[in-house]
């Protein structure tokens, strides 16, 4: 295991964090929920029938003894939870609505979440991003001030360490939404321990190359040091300009960012998408997550090609941003 997860692992522990895994008879999720319970790092929520759970965990040789399990078919508080679920709508659905709505396993989740039985969520083996996020977003929200959440990358390999965002939510992000996606960022990066150096990048450097394109990024980058004017960030750059002294030194040479950033916020999301893949596969970086930013409490999507690591991974990462909830 990376020492990035033994450290988050010791940080956890003793927290008593519940997380929430809406696919619990999936077995690559049971079988990390297995590890995080044994382990004692965190209690996993399992939604689900009680006895395809129970089988499917026979089978993996998973003891579910320290663990949750709700079926939604058959919890004994839905009444409260279809109430809290039509308040939180504010109407958009009746209670009718509400009760096959909420026979959903992602749905369930996200309202224990919601109602402080749980601190977190981990969904997507088996379910798309839009299953995961929409929920979320319409029961959790984004933070006051913040108009939309983010899917940001931890790129680990060895001891190095960074975030690129946003990969996984906004296709064309304005300058605004630029400027949030970078403080989040942030915000994350400090959470792993990264004093934050944010570059925010284009295909040009500086003014190299002037389009409207590149004016998006710019404008980002001054509204972004008005939301926090002590956060080293700068832009636009090329990647090459935001990575390496060298070419910083001859493309900004003014800059505070000398090819040491280690925060990359990518102008758009196929950018950011093929960028982050591009360092998995041929960089050899372990790519973690999308860990989803701006959410009043952590919900985070997995791939549905994760395996049991990923999961146990983004469950730390999700343990964590609940300590740090804001």
């Amino acid at each position: 295991m990376d020492n990035l997860f033994i450290e988050l692992k010791t940080k956890i522990s003793g927290w008593d964090r519940k997380i929430v895994f809406p696919e619990a008879v999936d077995s690559r999720i049971l079988a990390a929920a297995g590890r995080l319970a044994d382990e004692d790092v965190l209690t996993p929520v399992l939604i689900g029938n009680m006895e395809a759970v129970e089988d499917r965990a026979r089978d993996l040789k998973v003891s579910l003894d320290k663990m949750e399990i709700y079926d939604p078919e058959k919890y004994i508080g839905m009444d409260e939870m279809i109430d809290a679920f039509v308040e939180r709508r504010k109407g958009k659905v009746t209670e009718g609505d509400a009760a096959d709505i909420l026979l959903d396993a992602n749905y369930f989740g996200t309202m224990l979440v919601y109602l402080d039985k749980a601190h977190g969520l981990v969904s997507g083996a088996a379910h798309s991003t839009a299953d995961t996020v929409r929920p979320a977003l319409q029961i959790i929200k984004t933070k006051e001030g913040v108009k939309k959440t983010s899917g940001a990358f931890l790129m680990v390999k060895g001891e190095e360490k960074y975030v690129f965002a946003d990969c996984a939510i906004n296709i064309a992000p304005d300058s605004q939404e630029l400027a949030e996606i970078a403080i989040e960022s942030a915000k994350t990066a400090r959470m792993f321990d990264i004093e934050p150096r944010v570059a925010m990048l284009s295909f040009s450097t500086k003014g190299s190359a002037v389009s409207d394109e590149t004016k998006k990024v710019s404008d980002a980058v001054e509204i972004a040091r008005e939301f926090d004017p002590e956060l080293v960030l700068d832009g636009e750059f090329q990647f090459d300009a935001a990575f390496v002294p060298a070419v910083a030194q001859k493309k900004a040479p003014d800059s505070d960012i000398q090819g040491d950033a280690n925060v990359f916020i990518f102008p758009s999301l196929e950018a950011g998408n093929i960028g982050y893949k591009i360092a998995q596969r041929l960089g050899n970086f372990k790519a973690v997550g999308p860990i989803l930013q701006g959410l009043n409490s952590p919900v985070n999507d997995l791939s549905r090609g994760c395996s049991e690591d990923d999961v146990y991974n983004l469950s730390l990462i999700t343990a964590m941003q609940s300590l740090n909830v804001k």
